[in-house]
């Protein structure tokens, strides 16, 4: 193994709406980050808009393949928003939870979401039409089985409480998670309707996912920014490829850069 960090490689798991592309990477600068400490990098290549299920299936063909190509016992897992869920199921229903150290959640929905909830109370016509235009769109650059409608009703509360029954954590795996904090909808203009909304309907949130949905395992950290932007769903994985902040001193995350270095140091100082 190449690790020098860490005892087993760490394999990253993207949320929805994304692929695990060269260009544009989905990491941002984390990557680079990371790989300078020495760590084994692996990606998980699972579909962007595919049933939680599926892509855990994904998941566990590709842990295999990297503990064969790496000679690992193990592997240490790193997902973001959906992804999380994905690596849940493939420890617990899918038998894989002997190959995996550890699994660190970041704006994960373990709880779904009453936002959700709500939005899957409108007519199925308008759903059907969203969901023909991304399935279509996303089967053309990649997606093995998109299923846009099917993927919304895997983020309501009721599919969540199912889940966490279904898929109770593995003894023996370490469980963390971490959840952003937008200070106000003008933090991430890309977010800044999902947020205001979210934020009425269940509060404080990353711009998608509720501290409260987020909050997962044995540690749970809140990611506050140094300024008053805060951290969005998509600061946690460096979507604007820059420091949160420039500010010298003060409390909170200058660079999300740094949060995923303490990541690995915590990981190896558990020893894995």
């Amino acid at each position: 193994m190449n690790t020098t960090c860490t005892k087993y490689p760490v394999l990253m798991l993207h949320g929805v709406g994304f692929r695990d592309l060269k260009w544009p990477l989905y990491w941002g600068r984390i990557p680079n980050a990371l790989t300078q400490m020495g760590v084994d990098l692996y990606y998980g290549n699972q579909d962007c808009w595919a049933r939680i299920e599926d892509n855990a299936r994904t998941i566990k063909a590709r842990i295999r393949q990297i503990l064969d190509e790496s000679g690992a016992e193990k592997i240490n897992i790193i997902a973001h928003s959906k992804g999380g869920l994905e690596a849940r199921m493939a420890a617990s229903s899918l038998g894989m939870g002997s190959q995996i150290a550890s699994i660190t959640t970041i704006g994960t929905p373990h709880r779904g979401s009453k936002t959700v909830d709500r939005l899957l109370k409108a007519p199925h016509s308008l759903f059907n039409i969203a969901s023909f235009a991304v399935d279509n769109w996303i089967g053309l650059i990649g997606d093995t089985k998109p299923n846009f409608y099917a993927v919304c009703k895997d983020f309501s509360t009721a599919y969540a409480e199912q889940f966490n029954r279904d898929n109770p954590d593995v003894p023996g795996i370490f469980y963390q998670s971490f959840a952003g904090v937008m200070r106000s909808p003008l933090s991430d203009i890309n977010l800044s309707t999902a947020n205001f909304v979210v934020r009425l309907i269940e509060g404080e949130n990353d711009g998608l996912v509720t501290v409260e949905s987020a909050k997962w395992g044995e540690s749970f950290t809140l990611l506050k920014g140094r300024t008053r932007r805060g951290v969005s769903h998509y600061d946690e994985i460096d979507f604007r490829r820059s420091p949160l902040s420039r500010k010298a001193g003060g409390d909170g995350i200058k660079d999300i850069c740094d949060v995923y270095r303490d990541i690995i140091n915590g990981l190896a100082e558990r020893g894995l």
